[in-house]
């Protein structure tokens, strides 16, 4: 039976974090892939998408200058825009095969526990000192009639023709991206949204105005919808829900991811989870000795995302080498919904603590600045969360809310006065950065 110091499962960015530090070592180590190498992130997730948002975010700018300086709006080219996305992104998975496979075993299948040191891949027994689970998340398939007719964005972000109507069923991040980039391509886009809120993890002001600039520009939510059946209709769908029915010409589930736990058996050696994923401890250990787990397919308070992962496998990496012996410690972690505009987040949620007097809370808008005008971007504002007088949240909705959210985040980290930072610090004028001091309190 072959043997081996590490047994990778996934090969997503905490998996490939941790085998490019390995393979610095004289360790022998296996990685296996179930799908396409390098995970969801590079090939059907963040990194995809974030390219195709570059031509709809050109597409709504320019939209907002009309009479303001531009004459005619760009229109977006989807078919061609496609395919210089396929043309970047197909080669990936076999590259980042090819670099891990220049010091580390791979096998292209599905990996089983078999017990604590042994996994199954195509019918082959493989012995770790240890294993580690990175198989990350996948999308959630709405269990309703039809539900063969769900696409998501997996198939979004390779589609190579846009339909002219596209239903979206969800409101968190994935949904909000997915129906700014489609309806800057022309389709007309209804959002079935099953609550009366969308996008629960950032401020609910912030929302309100991302919402108010989608709808502006055709975008339709419906609230407190819950679809029961998709049907064939007229060389189309009809999404029948408790409170009618859309008819539409392609619907994309976006309602939530899952860990992608099923094909382990997990139960042939105790290891304990719960709905958000693989239970593990301060040392991302699970509850088997020599088993461990990283990145999204990890049950943690922390959000699921791609410099988490990351950081777990930097982390887990120390922790085996005994580089490191102190329990995981998060940092401050920024997050943003890719929408246009955009909201985004960093340490304390301000209404979280609204009616907290412990902590004070001050709105800026930031849309007066020349920059901002020159741009019309009339949604920006930026929030800031104070306590004991040091900055413990920012939040921003605007053209650019990830960039100015990310400025203020090493200041949550490192615990810097508006006065410290201005001893140190003069950014570049006139820029995003440029008023950072006069941002803080």
């Amino acid at each position: 039976m072959p043997r081996y110091d590490e047994i990778l499962i996934g090969s997503g960015p905490a998996a490939y974090k941790l085998s490019n530090l390995l393979a610095k070592t004289d360790h022998r180590v296996l990685v296996i892939e179930g799908n396409q190498f390098g995970g969801t992130c590079p090939n059907y997730g963040c990194e995809p998408k974030i390219f195709l948002a570059g031509a709809a975010r050109a597409v709504i700018q320019s939209q907002q200058l009309v009479g303001r300086g531009i004459s005619h709006p760009a229109v977006l080219d989807w078919h061609q825009l496609m395919q210089t996305k396929l043309h970047r992104f197909n080669s990936w998975p076999a590259e980042t095969k090819a670099n891990i496979e220049r010091t580390h075993d791979t096998i292209s299948g599905y990996a089983s526990l078999v017990d604590k040191h042994i996994v199954r891949v195509n019918g082959v027994n493989y012995e770790g000192e240890r294993i580690i689970i990175a198989t990350g998340q996948s999308p959630v398939v709405l269990p309703i009639i039809g539900n063969e007719f769900l696409h998501t964005s997996t198939e979004v972000l390779s589609l190579k023709d846009l339909p002219s109507r596209i239903t979206i069923i969800g409101g968190g991040i994935v949904a909000m991206e997915l129906a700014t980039l489609v309806a800057a391509a022309g389709a007309k886009v209804t959002m079935l949204i099953h609550s009366n809120r969308i996008l629960r993890a950032f401020p609910s002001q912030d929302v309100q105005k991302v919402v108010a600039a989608m709808e502006a520009r055709g975008i339709r939510f419906e609230y407190n919808v819950t679809p029961e059946a998709i049907e064939t209709a007229d060389g189309g769908f009809v999404v029948q829900t408790d409170h009618g029915s859309f008819p539409t010409d392609y619907v994309i589930g976006a309602t939530g991811r899952r860990p992608n736990l099923d094909r382990l058996h997990l139960e042939r050696v105790g290891i304990k989870i719960d709905h958000q994923g693989i239970i593990v401890d301060e040392h991302l250990m699970t509850n088997i000795p020599g088993i461990y787990a990283v990145g999204d397919v990890v049950s943690r308070p922390e959000p699921k995302l791609t410099p988490v992962a990351e950081f777990e496998g930097q982390y887990l990496f120390d922790y085996l080498m005994g580089q490191e012996k102190a329990p995981i410690k998060y940092p401050v972690i920024g997050q943003a919904t890719f929408s246009f505009p955009e909201v985004a987040l960093a340490g304390v949620n301000p209404d979280q603590v609204i009616e907290d007097s412990a902590y004070q809370i001050h709105h800026q808008s930031l849309k007066y600045g020349s920059l901002k005008a020159g741009e019309n971007d009339q949604t920006s504002e930026l929030t800031l969360v104070y306590h004991d007088d040091h900055l413990v949240g920012v939040s921003a909705v605007g053209d650019h809310a990830a960039d100015e959210v990310n400025y203020l985040i090493p200041m949550i980290g490192l615990k810097i006065s508006r006065k410290q930072y201005q001893q140190v610090a003069i950014g570049i004028y006139p820029a995003l950065g440029d008023n950072v001091g006069n941002w803080l309190k």
